[in-house]
């Protein structure tokens, strides 16, 4: 038995896509010639190239049986999926915004002769219901921001991440729609035939990201400074203690710590009597 994840097959998720299914395990043996279907070192796990807004759909209709997408592409195709896990990247927001220079400055400045431009009508459909508007949307395959100042529309709605290109395009945020980011799903019927490939896919791929906020700190420590460095050492499981064949009674002491206390703590450790002290990146954590 087999399984198909999907990915976008180009854009900004692609690369990152890519890189984390790799450091799972899973590296794709024809990443450079990007076939629709490329084999992994799993001889039961493929992937597929595919559009970013036809993956929900896919995976929905058992095409894939994981994909890795926007929430905000799952939401605007109503996609009847299982989310797996989030993938702590592609964070963006889909929001409303109006020219600097407009009258609008809040969504009570909004009027039903308005237009609104967009790639995510159905979102923006669903938005403008829940807050009684009644407007006309215009559908845009890109360049969403140029809309209000060639005269398609008055509003958009579109996606960012820092707000810088909407800014550089004299555009304001108005309200925000959708907070969005990257997900790994799957669909009911996959999940329940194939469940043990899946859930191992998921367990590694969740190893990673486990892994990625980590550090292996590992140190020798006189035995005399041990309880120094015991009182000072943070970490998921206690210190891990071996012997140290030298003349000195010294041990070397190691554990995994969260990636944003090594700065502080490794001056703590010296302090506190550890020398020789290594930071290892850790690649998965099962």
């Amino acid at each position: 038995m087999k399984i198909k994840i999907a990915i976008p097959s180009k854009g900004r998720i692609s690369e990152p896509s890519i890189n984390i299914l790799e450091k799972a395990g899973l590296g794709l043996k024809d990443k450079e010639s990007r076939k629709l279907i490329s084999k992994t070192f799993n001889k039961d796990i493929d992937v597929l190239f595919a559009r970013a807004s036809d993956i929900p759909e896919f995976v929905q209709d058992g095409i894939a049986d994981l994909g890795i997408t926007g929430i905000d592409l799952i939401k605007e195709n109503e996609a009847d999926v299982i989310e797996l896990l989030d993938l702590n990247f592609g964070k963006t927001n889909l929001v409303l915004a109006a020219p600097e220079d407009s009258n609008i400055d809040s969504i009570d400045d909004i009027t039903s002769e308005m237009i609104v431009a967009t790639e995510f009508p159905t979102l923006t459909r669903k938005y403008l219901e829940k807050n009684n508007l009644n407007l006309k949307i215009v559908k845009l395959s890109g360049s969403t921001e140029a809309a209000p100042f060639i005269g398609v529309a008055d509003l958009i709605t579109d996606l960012t991440s820092t707000g810088t290109t909407l800014k550089m395009n004299h555009l304001e945020v108005i309200d925000t729609l959708l907070e969005s980011s990257i997900v790994l799903v799957t669909n009911k019927q996959s999940i329940e035939s194939k469940k043990e490939l899946i859930e191992s896919v998921s367990t590694s791929i969740r190893g990673v990201l486990e892994a990625s906020r980590k550090k292996l700190l590992m140190m020798n420590v006189k035995t005399k400074d041990l309880n120094c460095v015991k009182d000072v050492m943070p970490s998921m499981g206690g210190l891990t203690i071996s012997d140290v064949l030298s003349d000195e009674e010294t041990v070397a002491a190691q554990a995994v710590i969260d990636e944003d206390e090594v700065f502080e703590l490794v001056n703590k450790l010296r302090n506190a009597g550890a020398k020789d002290i290594l930071v290892v990146p850790i690649e998965r954590i099962i």
